[in-house]
């Protein structure tokens, strides 16, 4: 009896110590996961301040706290570019001038990726594609339809002539997109293409106007 005792007090003090190891192990998880939960709300909110509608944003190619600022910068800019490559597509058969084909490239090249890249944020980030201010609100630059179907009516010279002036309007609408993204913007990824916008798009305009200058 004495040693059946012993046995069932070793028995009891054995789970006495796993369940006290159990909850002191979930407690630590626990510790860790509010943690880690509060860094980054805190992070979100603390970075934010005087910012509103900044949400933590999960891991979506632009990962990172985001704004309405950088949603918004977004859902324009796509149609923007969009309309960018259908200018850029009705140069074929129709530009003359070698330096307005090559920056026809260039444009192709650049914006086509950066609509894939943020179609990407705005699914990671849970928001529309299209604004729900309506398309062309706030989106400067962009060509109305009669301006798209004077560009393609022309060719040669006329069009690198109509491209030029076009683009150039275009391009410094983009631009000033771009400056409110860098001002407003909240998301680094977001702010770092509105950087490369500006760089790219104004070299653009520059060598653009040197175009028209000598045609």
């Amino acid at each position: 009896m004495r040693a059946f005792t012993h046995r069932t007090t070793r028995t009891f003090a054995l789970v006495g110590v796993v369940t006290a190891t159990g909850l002191l192990l979930a407690a630590c998880g626990t510790e860790d996961g509010a943690g880690g939960m509060d860094h980054g709300g805190a992070s979100a909110s603390a970075t934010a301040s005087g910012t509103p509608g900044t949400t933590a944003a999960p891991e979506a190619g632009a990962p990172g706290a985001f704004n309405d600022a950088d949603v918004m910068f977004a859902q324009m800019m796509i149609p923007h570019h969009e309309q960018a490559l259908e200018m850029a597509e009705l140069a074929d058969g129709r530009a003359e001038d070698p330096e307005v084909k090559k920056l026809v490239t260039a444009i192709e090249q650049a914006q086509d990726p950066e609509i894939q890249k943020m179609r990407a944020w705005l699914k990671g980030w849970g928001r529309p594609e299209s604004a729900a201010h309506g398309s062309g609100h706030g989106m400067s630059g962009m060509m109305s339809g009669q301006d798209m179907k004077d560009l393609a009516a022309v060719k040669g010279k006329a069009f690198d002539r109509k491209f030029a002036e076009l683009m150039i309007a275009h391009h410094e609408g983009a631009v000033a997109m771009a400056k409110d993204e860098q001002r407003d913007g909240r998301n680094a990824t977001a702010r770092k293409l509105a950087d490369d916008v500006v760089r790219t798009q104004s070299t653009e305009v520059a060598q653009l106007r040197k175009i028209l200058d000598r045609l």
